[in-house]
């Protein structure tokens, strides 16, 4: 009986699992337009001389930029839906790509 109770805990716990977000999903979906070819400014994603003095400031300063916007990008990139995980994980994938 208590394999039963910990088999249906456990399954219990998986279904409701979150995934981690998928970064270059994200930015697929939502940051390439601008980050591709550097529209408005922005810094395209591989330009390590761009992205240099921004990873520098850290991951929780470009957070903050997304999520409220700056420049020409309006906050979340637009995207409303967004969430914060998704964020991080937008950042994250064009930070290791500008590196």
């Amino acid at each position: 009986m208590q394999f039963v109770v910990i088999a249906l805990s456990a399954a219990a716990l998986m279904a409701g699992q979150t995934f981690a977000a998928d970064g270059k999903a994200i930015y697929e979906s939502t940051c390439k337009v601008c980050h591709d070819q550097g529209v408005a400014g922005a810094p395209r994603t591989g330009d390590n001389a761009a992205w240099a003095s921004r990873i520098k400031t850290g991951e929780a300063a470009l957070i903050q930029s997304v999520t409220k916007g700056k420049g020409a990008m309006p906050a979340k990139a637009g995207n409303a839906a967004l969430s914060d995980a998704d964020i991080k994980a937008s950042v994250q994938f064009m930070t290791s790509a500008s590196k």
